[in-house]
């Protein structure tokens, strides 16, 4: 089975629009494009465009029709379609096998299939069909997905910010205000944690993928704790975050732990963990952590051993750790942690 679309990647060209622009710049907007372009946006999976035209008149013709805000790091130029799409994925950090290509020309998908074989392509005469095919819809469509585009756009106001700044990145990371919230997750909060297992790779300790039903049994149930946290910085919210699952034995052990990976740059990857090695600390029980290697995650794996976990058993490629209660973790200086439990 295919893994549902994060991102769809336009043509433009008798796609979005009818006509060639580069042959006469007077073209009509696709009313069914258009249509299928502000669902997908309500869906949360994002989008961008893969064009062979010039970008200065291009973009401002998108802006004129009133569309250029929906696409993110929009690819217009004379390159290949498919390296037009690597660099989207490159700056969305998403698998491609999370991408979609509409295009019109038969002979540009077969260059993306050939080049990316992982990514769907699908001809511009089936657009009327691409919102009722089975990836195009997510499980849940929570308030954190109806914003995922201005939330990504945040994000690029942030580190066109942080390009920009002269001097060490911890300073500019001071700049941001940062304020990182933890919370018992509540059932409001179900569908945004089971979004976050599915889509989240590179920060997720074990790749589990808890069902809306474990995790209503599991927020009721005094043996776990579950987490949620949230971040926010000037340029305003970057929404649920992060959650983790501890089950609450003699040891308390982290069943589960995930962050984002729009955070990894922040240096925020760490808090949650830390907050939890604090709280086994003041209930004097030993903590625990489950780690199931993956071809992602070495990354999640890293953040334990700097936060003071070492490996105690290794059965079979499943991994526990065990933190180390002697050493004295703390927040980075410039994020305020706000304990909401």
């Amino acid at each position: 089975m295919r893994e549902k679309v994060k991102c769809v990647v336009w043509d433009l060209d008798n796609t979005i629009w009818s006509g060639v622009f580069s042959e006469d710049t007077n073209v009509s907007l696709n009313p069914i494009a258009y249509n299928t372009i502000l669902e997908l946006d309500r869906r949360g999976i994002l989008q961008s465009i893969a064009s062979k035209n010039e970008y200065e008149p291009t973009a401002n013709k998108l802006k004129e029709l009133g569309i250029f805000e929906y696409f993110l790091y929009p690819q217009i130029n004379w390159g290949s379609k498919a390296e037009s799409i690597r660099r989207i994925q490159d700056a969305l950090n998403f698998g491609i096998n999370t991408f979609a290509f509409v295009d019109d020309q038969q002979f540009e998908r077969d260059e993306v299939r050939y080049s990316l074989p992982e990514v769907l392509c699908i001809d511009a005469a089936n657009i009327s069909e691409l919102l009722d095919m089975d990836v195009m819809h997510p499980k849940f469509i929570t308030v954190d997905s109806k914003i995922r585009r201005q939330l990504y756009q945040a994000d690029i106001e942030r580190n066109n910010e942080e390009e920009r700044y002269e001097g060490p990145k911890e300073e500019f990371l001071k700049t941001l205000g940062f304020r990182f919230t933890i919370e018992k997750a509540t059932e409001q909060d179900l569908q945004r944690i089971e979004e976050l297992t599915v889509r989240t790779h590179q920060l997720n300790s074990t790749g589990t993928i808890y069902s809306y039903d474990e995790l209503v049994h599991m927020i009721h149930d005094n043996k776990y704790a579950v987490y949620i946290a949230q971040l926010d910085d000037k340029y305003g919210t970057y929404g649920k975050i992060g959650i983790a699952v501890v089950e609450k034995n003699s040891a308390w052990e982290i069943k589960l732990i995930l962050m984002s990976c729009r955070v990894m740059s922040k240096g925020v990857g760490s808090v949650l963990l830390n907050f939890l090695v604090q709280q086994a600390k003041k209930n004097q029980v030993d903590l625990l952590a489950d780690f199931i290697p993956t071809d992602k995650n070495r990354i999640m794996y890293i953040t334990y051993k700097f936060s003071g976990f070492t490996e105690i058993s290794n059965v079979d490629n499943f991994i526990t750790l065990k933190a180390t209660m002697e050493s004295n973790l703390q927040y980075p200086e410039y994020v305020k942690v706000i304990e909401n439990i």
